[in-house]
């Protein structure tokens, strides 16, 4: 590909395919210098096509089995969602002890597009983006959840979920005293206007730092493991075989269990939101 050196070749594979604006014209980035200049308001297209490739994936996959399921001799891929949305089912019932339609549907969609995303990081960091490459695509990440503007993007909406089932369920009045009343309380009017400057200082810190937290955590996991993947690539063909292979297997540990993480939170800071001190 277009690297001759170490550093140009980890450059390539962690570059983005960018489209933004140069000097007011829409167009896709060619180099790193090119896509810093495109400033803040640029697009990755190739973040956004796999992303959106693999929540139709999920969905297509999930729809046809549905419509085909059978009670007498199942297939085994029916077996396996069904095993899926059973084990999603029993967490949210343990963590979320409030009745909403929406919570079991909304942690199986986090979890298996999560997963699908992270899965993308098992294939060779080479074929996909060397394919692109060939056909005049200059960069190509195949990996959604090593991009922060993916994994910001996921854990910002579920910050906002969190503020509309707390405003649904205790109304305006009730989410602004959970931000202005707690931690520190007090019975009597002044100590109350007293405190809460305070209450919401520390409110506000806690929930910003909800999605963050969740963002961040999901794309270190995955970035680092995506880079430890590319500097296997770079030594002799025999090493890569004895270090890729192992590395790969326990990954999948970390592929799911980071899927299961964030899904985890997500049910547990919504269920927070809807639960009264």
């Amino acid at each position: 590909m277009a690297a001759s050196t170490p550093t140009e070749y980890i450059q390539h594979h962690l570059t983005n395919l960018t489209l933004g604006q140069i000097d007011g014209e829409w167009k896709i980035a060619r180099s790193v210098d090119e896509s810093a200049l495109m400033g803040f308001w640029k697009f990755h297209i190739d973040t956004l096509g796999w992303s959106i490739v693999l929540g139709i994936i999920f969905c297509a996959l999930f729809w046809a089995v549905g419509r085909s399921a059978k009670i007498n001799k199942p297939s085994k891929l029916q077996i396996f969602i069904e095993l899926i949305v059973d084990f999603i089912n029993k967490e949210v019932l343990q963590i979320f002890h409030k009745k909403n339609a929406m919570i079991a549907p909304l942690a199986l969609t986090i979890f298996v597009w999560i997963f699908l995303m992270n899965l993308m990081d098992l294939i060779p960091v080479d074929w996909i983006p060397h394919a692109f490459y060939l056909l005049g695509v200059p960069h190509m990440k195949i990996v959604p959840s090593t991009d922060p503007n993916i994994t910001l993007g996921l854990s910002v909406s579920v910050m906002l979920l969190i503020i509309g089932f707390s405003v649904k369920e205790k109304g305006i009045s009730g989410f602004a005293g959970d931000l202005t009343m707690a931690p520190f309380a007090a019975k009597s009017i002044i100590g109350k206007i007293a405190l809460l400057p305070f209450n919401l200082i520390l409110e506000s810190v806690a929930l910003l730092t909800k999605p963050v937290s969740l963002g961040f955590r999901l794309f270190g996991n995955m970035y680092a493991g995506e880079m430890i993947f590319i500097l296997i690539a770079l030594l002799p063909f025999w090493a890569q075989w004895a270090l890729s292979v192992p590395w790969a297997i326990f990954h999948i540990l970390v592929i799911i269990l980071q899927a299961y993480i964030f899904m985890v939170l997500s049910i547990i800071y919504l269920s927070i939101a809807v639960e009264d001190h």
